[in-house]
């Protein structure tokens, strides 16, 4: 169901572009620390230190000379990923679930064969799905198996959850759910839907799909609003602790939450998009501004500072 357009932004609050990239990114995240995020290497590597899983990294080419033997290193491994270190947008992943004589089985069931999959790696090397299209390596790493929570309302793929964090609070978050027209994949700019989440209480809200405001997801037809989302504090903490591990005071989170593992740390941005305000219906401005006024207190320790967040977004 489509519900009305976007009539109500002027007075929302929204944060747009150029406020968001003066007042917040350049202002509290030093380009020293942006390849801790833009790489996902350094970003596996820094989460272990910090004792936050991730999905399982089997292998990492780094020279087109090593793409060759890819299988000897990933052993009994039959699924996994495959993603650019740099890349952005979900672009250049494939997900693979099963593999065979004939080459291997996408997600989204379409055959891939082994000829095609090389030259996806040696594409992923020489930087077309880089940030600045600079030479890149290839990850593979475990493939999630999404905890069921979200399975009424995703086509395919793996949903994600997005927190946006300041100076250490979450201060909005949204589960990005796959669509037929995402081919799977949780990308709102790929048709995917961006569903808001209540801070307070971990329940999904009303979504956005296509820039319209939906109840129900498109595919399915079930109703994306009042799922509540499992392990909530525990995702919040870990976004929260994307401060110390980061230095970057504004940023966005991706966690998913894997029916085994629980959360996950998948990335971070340190350029977060804004269509989350969109999809809880709500502008960050004021947000960041409370958070500016907290008591100096709460910024002591990712626990005191979602503690704060879950009393004060409601």
């Amino acid at each position: 169901m489509i519900l009305k357009n976007f009539h109500w932004l002027s007075e929302a609050g929204i944060l747009g572009m150029n406020r968001r990239n003066a007042e917040y990114i350049m202002r509290f995240n030093p380009r020293s620390a942006f390849p801790l995020v833009d790489d996902k290497v350094l970003t596996k590597q820094l989460a272990s230190k910090h004792h936050i899983p991730t999905p399982a990294l089997y292998h990492i080419i780094e020279h087109q000379g090593d793409s060759a033997g890819f299988e000897r290193y990933l052993g009994d491994h039959h699924q996994f990923v495959v993603k650019p270190a740099r890349g952005a947008g979900g672009s250049g992943i494939i997900l693979i679930t099963d593999s065979g004589a004939e080459g291997f089985i996408k997600q989204s069931g379409e055959g891939i064969s082994r000829e095609d999959l090389m030259d996806h790696l040696f594409d992923i090397l020489a930087g077309i799905y880089s940030l600045e299209g600079l030479e890149d390596r290839v990850l593979f790493e475990a493939l999630v198996h999404p905890d069921p929570v979200f399975s009424a309302v995703t086509y395919q793929g793996v949903p994600d959850i997005r927190i946006v964090v300041y100076r250490g609070v979450p201060v909005m978050g949204m589960v990005r759910l796959p669509t037929k027209a995402s081919d799977g994949k949780a990308n709102l700019h790929r048709g995917a839907i961006g569903a808001g989440i209540e801070i307070g209480k971990g329940t999904t809200l009303t979504a956005v799909y296509q820039s319209q405001v939906i109840t129900h997801h498109p595919d399915t037809g079930d109703p994306v609003r009042g799922i509540q989302v499992p392990y909530w504090p525990d995702i919040l903490i870990m976004a929260s602790r994307a401060l110390e591990m980061t230095g970057l005071g504004y940023l966005g989170v991706d966690v998913v939450i894997d029916q085994e593992h629980g959360p996950l740390l998948l990335e971070m941005n340190a350029r977060p998009g804004l269509a989350i305000q969109l999809a809880n219906r709500i502008g960050l401005r004021e947000r960041l501004d409370l958070v500016d006024q907290a008591p100096s207190d709460i910024f002591s320790s990712p626990e005191e500072r979602v503690a704060w967040a879950i009393r004060t977004f409601t």
